[in-house]
């Protein structure tokens, strides 16, 4: 009985291992389609008054619409005036609109910028916040280096990385982790620390080199 039972809830688990993430990452989709769709549909709803097509239709060429727009955008800003333009857009809505540069920074870490300002194009490291003397250390991502030789390390929370505290560092207290991706450290974060084997390797390797 106990067999079956062990049987049962072992493959009860492994099946909401499978379907669950699934799950999740079609509710997410749905949720941002659905964001998507409410923010275009007065450009729908015009759509689909000038052109003769259904709402579907007029949903689906409301989001390329904007796509295409971004894009456009994009393009501009790669150019000298277009850089210009941004920046003094920029500078009225950090005036009028207080909370713009926090967002704006926001953003632009969850996108990824250029430099130090982007959390994807950081530095996996294992920070000894404690000291460089205490064995305990967290994983962390380098956002910026200083002329001191110091770091400034995130540490994500686990399970949303999104979320952590900043430590500013000397250089004794940082081991920097070439090897690891940015993604793969935050997957051991997501994940509550399990998979953290290969950042323990790493230091490893690091320390026998």
């Amino acid at each position: 009985m106990k067999r079956l039972r062990s049987f049962v809830v072992l493959t009860l688990l492994g099946g909401l291992a499978v379907v669950l993430p699934i799950t999740i990452f079609v509710l997410l989709l749905q949720w941002l389609v659905g964001v998507i769709v409410d923010l275009t549909a007065p450009l729908s709803a015009w759509l689909a008054s000038y052109i003769t097509v259904n709402q579907y239709t007029a949903d689906v060429l409301g989001v390329a619409v904007v796509l295409g727009a971004c894009f456009c955008i994009g393009l501009l800003v790669k150019t000298g005036i277009g850089r210009w333009l941004q920046r003094m857009v920029d500078g009225v809505l950090s005036r009028l609109a207080p909370g713009y540069s926090t967002i704006k920074e926001m953003v632009v870490q969850i996108m990824g910028g250029e430099g130090n300002a982007s959390l994807l194009n950081g530095k996996v490291c294992r920070a000894y916040i404690m000291g460089s003397s205490s064995p305990v250390c967290v994983t962390g991502i380098v956002t910026a280096e200083h002329s001191d030789g110091g770091y400034t390390v995130y540490v994500p929370t686990a399970p949303v990385p999104t979320s952590g505290f900043v430590y500013h560092l000397p250089r004794e207290c940082v081991t920097l982790l070439p090897d690891i991706s940015v993604e793969a450290a935050m997957r051991t974060v997501i994940a509550c620390g399990s998979g953290s084997q290969i950042i323990m390797q790493s230091t490893i390797e690091l320390t026998d080199a």
